[in-house]
């Protein structure tokens, strides 16, 4: 019941009928990965689909100086590895657990099984491919247009939107996050995201506890991105 409950959260599965959800959910295998464990290499040969169940994944390549740079943090129902399935080409980039991570693996053959049988499962695929191109396309963009300061606060709402608790103080981002994460994250030094960072602490934007971050006044943060 718990494969079939975490299915029917992940976007590309959620319009399959509870039955078949739970036949889906006799294919998938559980894997567990330490902190700082590679789940695969960029180049790798793919053959899965992975589901997190529970925990904290970063997606990166390597810039052309070899230093570490984030996609995405993927985090519970999230999916990444899907290319692989549908070209069985190798991986485009490194899968890397930032937490102690458990998730589900779906075959690529038994996920080929399931695309022949429902024809709307290629319509979400599409959709969640077409949504992460156009996440790139923003990628590139702000790289280009924007200055390290907007990019930093794109990337922090970005991350309180889909991330984000609602407290008392504002929007607390749900997930660990050191400084050179996130340096990484906006292609940047440690040490020029740090003196942002306090920056945006003395303007009373941001307060920072324990690696985690609360947008204290999220209107004012997107109203500086630009």
């Amino acid at each position: 019941m718990e494969k079939v409950n975490l299915l029917a959260k992940v976007p590309v599965f959620a319009s399959l009928k509870p039955a078949y959800l739970a036949e889906l959910a006799t294919k998938l295998t559980t894997r567990h990965y330490r902190r700082g464990e590679t789940i695969f290499h960029k180049d790798d040969q793919g053959s899965m689909l992975h589901i997190i169940n529970a925990g904290q994944v970063k997606i990166t390549t390597a810039s052309p100086e070899g230093e570490e740079v984030i996609l995405a943090i993927l985090t519970d129902s999230d999916f990444f590895g899907e290319l692989s399935l549908l070209d069985s080409r190798p991986r485009s980039a490194n899968a890397i657990a930032m937490v102690d991570t458990e998730v589900f693996t779906l075959h690529r053959d038994d996920f080929l099984d399931v695309l022949g049988k429902h024809a709307g499962l290629a319509a979400d695929m599409l959709a969640a491919l077409s949504e992460r191109l156009r996440r790139t396309n923003v990628l590139l963009e702000d790289a280009i247009f924007l200055d390290l300061s907007a990019r930093l606060r794109r990337r922090l709402m970005e991350l309180s939107e889909k991330h984000g608790l609602v407290t008392k103080r504002g929007i607390e981002i749900d997930l660990r996050l050191t400084q050179q994460d996130l340096a990484n994250f906006v292609g940047a030094s440690r040490v020029a995201i740090n003196k942002l960072l306090g920056i945006f602490q003395d303007k009373g934007l941001i307060c920072i506890d324990k690696k985690r971050i609360t947008i204290l006044r999220p209107e004012e943060m997107r109203k500086q991105i630009h």
